[in-house]
This record gives C-alpha cells, structure tokens and sequence, in this order.
C-alpha cells in the first residue's frame, strides 16, 4: 500500500514523535554544500528507523557529510503531502522517500538517475516490470527503488483451518526451502477454500473497500483474467469479456466473505487474522508480527505464500516504495552517493533484519536473505514472502494503463467499486458503463 497510517495502528511502541530529527556532526567534506537533508518513511517497526540512522552516518562519516534525517509519518497522509509541499515551494529534503505513484506524479521535478541505478543494478540484479512501469519515464530512472516500506501482498493463510476445512496443506503447496507445489492453486480452488472456510465459520478477510489493500487483491484477481480498464496504450478496455469474468468471480467471492467488508480499511484484514476468526488475508507480514506479541496461537499457525492462478497467470499486488532526488536539491551528487551506499547489498540486508522481514529489496539478487527463511513461528513462514523462485508476477492494480491514469483508476477504487455494485444488484452492462465514464474522466483529467 501506498504506506498510510494503518501500518502504524499495529504496534504500539511506534507511537512516537511523528518526525524524528537526527543530526551527524561532521564537517564538511568534498560535496557541494557540505550538508545533505533526507526525508525517510517513519517504519512501523521498532528500531528500524535506528538501522537506516545508522546507515546514514556510516555513509557521512566516511564522506565527511554533515546528514540530517526527517523521519516523516504516514499518519495524516503527512508522507503523501510532503512531497507536493516540497515540489510547490521548490524547496526541501535533497532526498525524499516517495510512495508507489509519486515518482511518475513530479517527474518533470526530479533528478534523473540513471547514472546509479545502472551499476546498482548489474550490482543486486534486475528488477521486475511494476518497479521499472512507476520509477521509469521515457527511459530514465525517476528515482531509485527502496527497500524499506515495499511489501508484497500476498496470502497470510491459517495453516490449521485451512487443513481442516478446505483440505489444503498450504505448507506442502509452499514448502519452507523449496519450489511452490501449487499447480492444482487456482482461483477455482481458492473459491472452493473460501466457501468451505466460511461454512466452517472462518472466512478469508479480503476487504472490498477504498483502501490499498482492498483495491491490491482486485487489482490481481483482475490481473488473472487478463481485465484491464484501460491499456498500455491508453485506450479504453473496460467492456471485454475478461473484465466479465472478474466480476462474475468477484460476485462469486463476496457471497463467502464477511459481511462487512465494503466498509473495511487497511486495518480491518489485520484485526480480523489476529482476533482468530480468518483463515486467510492478504496482507504483508505485518499481520503476522504483531500475533506473535498479541495471539501468540494464532501467529503458530501463519504461513504467507503465493496467489491463485487464474487464466492468465499468477500474480500478486507487489507496492514499492522509492527514494527521490529533487532536480532542485542543491547537493545532487552527495545524494546519489548515499543512494548507492544504502543499495549495496550490505545495507538492504541490515533494512530487512531491521523490519523483521517485511522490508522488500526490489532486485532478483536479493530474495533469499536469511530473514525469511528464518523467521519464525513457524519457521519458515516468511520462505515465500519475497518470491524467490520467481513463481509469480509482480504486479499493481490498474497495469498496464499509463501511470497517471492508472493512479486515478487506484486512488479512487474504480475497481472494488464495481465488484460492489455487480453484486448488490446492477446489471452487468450498467457496472461497466459506470466504470467506463470513470475511466474517460481520468484520461481527461
């Protein structure tokens, strides 16, 4: 998700000031003003705020950098408002954290930075298509892939009620240290499992919301079918057979879900795996973290693993997060220089330990760090999180439409929109008249 305050509600000993200043006292050294400003992401996660602080200063003091850190909260969408802030005033961080779309929304204001990502690349290895669609324009880098705050969404099943009620082992299907066994994981199987959960009084807690995680799992159903909105080329696609079907399915879905998932926010999926009532969400690990201190039981029985295959292919709702320089910062080269320092492999896996395994570097190199096969309980839980076998597609609600009418179809959750009203009632024809006008309104604007 587009890192909002719901991450925060899950762990109390993160209530702290919402913009933490940190200072290195070095002087000045070779760099152009002798002082770098940076504007990270407040984590979540206690202490790994300290990590990058420490990363930061390593990198200074080598340097000879004098650093100061804004560590900038998502609670009140502060995050998401600094940058147009920053872009207004033409004044700010030389380094900001940039959420999922931001970086295609103020690229005419951002430094290019291809003449890092290049080495860093062939360094971590490549990336997958959703980091290149949101951090590249016309061939250039808009800014640099982050490690921490970029998350998959995949399944965060309950092992035990999955077994029981719908038969499914998804311990074997996604065995800790070895390839997925999941050909027979499809979206027909996964329906099968969400009825016979619900029967069994467990439902799978998939929000229909107007929150990030509601419109990232329709984004990937959608995905499956081959529905898109609006193509890569701009053009209007809503009326095809494939969006059809993912709103048959979706109709399908929603008769097995709690009842109150319209109305269900980015924390709701959380609450709902944590209070013991779930046998699936999809979600992060973040879930998880926070039954292991909450419901210990209930964190025992978490395994996070891939999406249901559907006609055409398996994906799963993958946000990253990106580090920018303005093209107005007034240390430019300072900034790239500690953009490669917290790229070094090195640094990406002291983020992920730091975040618990949450953290997810977007390069191939770099999904088999020692968090997650780790992490536990049970072990193994967090293996598949990063999609090490590359057994999925990495992918964002709205693809392949341009990035900025695809920021408007997310934002405004064109997407669970219409799976809501296909299911209390409106006719097919008049769902996809209603989300075409949507459509022709973003293309306008």
């Amino acid at each position: 998700m587009s890192q909002n305050l719901s991450r925060r509600q899950f762990v109390a000993a993160t209530a702290a000031t919402s913009v933490a200043v940190v200072a290195a006292p070095y002087v000045r050294g070779a760099y152009a003003a002798g002082k770098l400003t940076i504007g990270f992401w407040d984590h979540w996660v206690p202490g790994a705020n300290k990590t990058s602080t420490d990363l930061v200063n390593e990198w200074a003091q080598k340097e000879k950098v004098e650093v100061q850190i804004d560590y900038i909260t998502s609670q009140g969408n502060k995050l998401l408002l600094t940058m147009p802030t920053e872009a207004q005033a033409k004044s700010g961080h030389d380094i900001l954290a940039s959420a999922t779309w931001q970086p295609h929304a103020y690229a005419e204001l951002l430094e290019p930075v291809n003449d890092i990502m290049e080495p860093i690349i062939k360094r971590n290895g490549d990336v997958n298509e959703t980091v290149k669609f949101l951090g590249q324009a016309d061939g250039n880098w808009l800014a640099v892939p982050a490690c921490s705050g970029s998350q998959i969404k995949g399944p965060c099943s309950r092992i035990d009620l999955m077994k029981k009620y719908a038969n499914i082992d998804v311990q074997q299907m996604y065995p800790a240290g070895s390839p997925p066994k999941a050909e027979n994981w499809t979206l027909d199987t996964f329906l099968k499992a969400a009825e016979a959960c619900q029967k069994g009084g467990y439902a799978f807690g998939i929000g229909l919301g107007e929150t990030t995680d509601s419109v990232d799992t329709a984004g990937t159903i959608f995905q499956s079918f081959g529905a898109e909105l609006v193509d890569a080329k701009g053009n209007l696609t809503v009326k095809t057979d494939a969006v059809r079907q993912a709103l048959e399915f979706y109709k399908k879905l929603i008769a097995f879900l709690p009842p109150d998932v319209p109305s269900w926010d980015d924390a709701s999926n959380n609450k709902w795996l944590i209070s013991g009532r779930g046998a699936m969400i999809m979600n992060p690990p973040s879930a998880w973290a926070v039954a292991k201190r909450d419901a210990p039981d209930v964190a025992a029985q978490c395994w996070t693993h891939g999406f249901p295959s559907g006609p055409k292919g398996r994906f799963a709702p993958y946000l990253p997060f990106f580090w920018s320089v303005w093209n107005f910062s007034k240390n430019k080269e300072a900034a790239k220089s500690l953009l490669t320092y917290l790229s070094t492999p090195e640094s990406i896996e002291k983020l992920v330990n730091a975040s618990g395994g949450f953290d997810l570097p977007a390069y191939e190199k770099m999904t088999t760090l020692k968090a997650w096969a780790e992490a536990e309980p049970p072990k193994g839980t967090l293996y598949h999180y990063p999609n090490p076998y590359k057994h999925q597609t990495l992918s964002i609600a709205a693809f392949p439409a341009p990035p900025k009418i695809a920021q408007q179809i997310y934002v405004h959750a064109t997407l669970t929109k219409m799976c809501l009203r296909y299911y209390q009632g409106e006719t097919m024809e008049n769902t996809l008249a209603w989300a075409e006008g949507e459509c022709e309104g973003f293309m306008r604007s």
